[in-house]
């Protein structure tokens, strides 16, 4: 493939159209000119408005007619009326009372320990804290310290500043070439076409429509907006003067700094070079010991010479077997079904039959169709069920 020279112009270059570019005019403000008429202060509003009288206006809705009756109000609900009492006496618990009750005796409020605790008074301690002997000495506080004794002065060094080496620029000229405009070579071939149809510009809008507020309604005209031209700054030939006002009134006092009445303490500085050597230095000196090297076995195992061969015995014993296809069975699809309506019927709809409602046997003092037979040590009756004449007569 032949290597063909990248050209120094894109695609937004060839087809951009340079327009001529002209300064925008601005239109001069007209000048204000005052006129001597005196402004009436009205408006179109107050002009166009006609004041209506105020009047309360009546209710629209038709007045509501309610039926008092003199009748008493009957306050029977439904549940009293239709609700029958059982004459039936009241079954007694079995279950013991093994409820609290408390007591009725008055409660005194003491607890065991006000009874049995007798106050025996305050005990007198014999104190064997020693007395402190050492004596405030009225002489002032000296704050000599061995290290304000032996401290020597030493002179600082000359602080090292770095000195940073002047900005040169280079003479060579900026080309303004970039890695990607040197190495980018653009695809060979022509240019892509646009693949949107050409769509003409339409003369007249057919959405613009007037509209009854745009045709009554004008705007009122503005005039413009008054703009002034700025006035050229012209820098003042002398010089300013840097003084402030407390400078030129502040006074210096002709006074002495205040000295201090203690008395300069006065330093023996030593010659001799400092003697770092402390009692814990002198005294616990470190021991002439060697570090004990570590207690190695020798190799028990032996590694063959040889590479693993990272064989398993399921790698070695698998023998591959051939895929065995399984017959089907399953019904074929029979097809879309027909769109049929759910009957809302079901077996329980159309076969229930209604029962009329059985009071319980266990309410009953004495149930029909059963004879007492007795009761348990713990108060429990025993019934027997009577012959089937007897519980048809009684259920009568």
């Amino acid at each position: 493939m032949a290597k063909t020279p990248m050209e120094g112009t894109s695609t937004t270059k060839r087809d951009y159209v340079p327009h001529e570019v002209l300064p925008q005019k601005l239109k001069e403000p007209e000048k204000h000119v005052k006129s001597d008429e005196s402004m009436d202060l009205t408006s179109v509003y107050k002009q166009d408005y006609n004041s209506y009288p105020i009047c309360q206006v009546p209710p629209c809705l038709p007045c509501e007619t309610r039926e008092i009756s003199n009748a008493k109000m009957n306050t029977k609900s439904t549940y009293k009326d239709d609700y029958m009492l059982w004459n039936e006496p009241k079954t007694e618990l079995i279950r013991p009372d093994h409820g609290y009750h408390p007591s009725e005796a008055k409660f005194d409020h003491r607890t065991v320990v006000q009874d049995e605790y007798l106050f025996r008074g305050p005990v007198e301690t014999q104190s064997f804290k020693p007395l402190n002997l050492n004596q405030k000495s009225k002489a002032p506080f000296e704050n000599m310290t061995d290290y304000r004794v032996n401290y020597v002065l030493r002179p600082l060094e000359k602080r090292y500043v770095h000195q940073y080496e002047k900005y040169k620029p280079s003479e060579v000229p900026f080309n303004g070439l970039t890695t990607n405009k040197i190495s980018y070579k653009g695809l060979a071939g022509k240019p892509a076409k646009l693949a949107k149809p050409y769509q003409p510009k339409l003369l007249h809008d057919p959405f613009f429509s007037s509209t009854e507020f745009q045709e009554k309604y004008k705007p009122w005209p503005q005039p413009p907006v008054f703009t002034k031209e700025p006035v050229e700054y012209v820098p003042p030939v002398e010089k300013m003067d840097l003084h402030t006002t407390t400078q030129l009134h502040y006074r210096h006092l002709n006074g002495k700094p205040a000295k201090v009445c203690l008395p300069l303490a006065q330093h023996k500085i030593s010659t001799e070079p400092f003697n770092s050597s402390s009692t814990m230095k002198e005294d616990y000196k470190p021991w002439m010991c060697k570090r004990v090297k570590p207690i190695t076995h020798a190799p028990e195992l032996t590694f063959p010479a040889k590479p693993m061969d990272c064989l398993t015995t399921f790698r070695t014993h698998y023998l591959p077997q051939p895929l065995t296809l399984t017959k089907s069975y399953k019904p074929p699809w029979p097809g879309p079904r027909p769109h049929i309506p759910l009957g809302a019927k079901t077996i329980y709809a159309t076969s229930y039959t209604p029962k009329g409602v059985v009071r319980c046997l266990a309410s009953y003092k004495n149930p029909p169709g059963y004879i007492f037979e007795g009761t348990n040590a713990e108060g429990h009756k025993f019934y027997v069920p009577a012959s089937e004449e007897e519980c048809l007569q009684g259920c009568h």
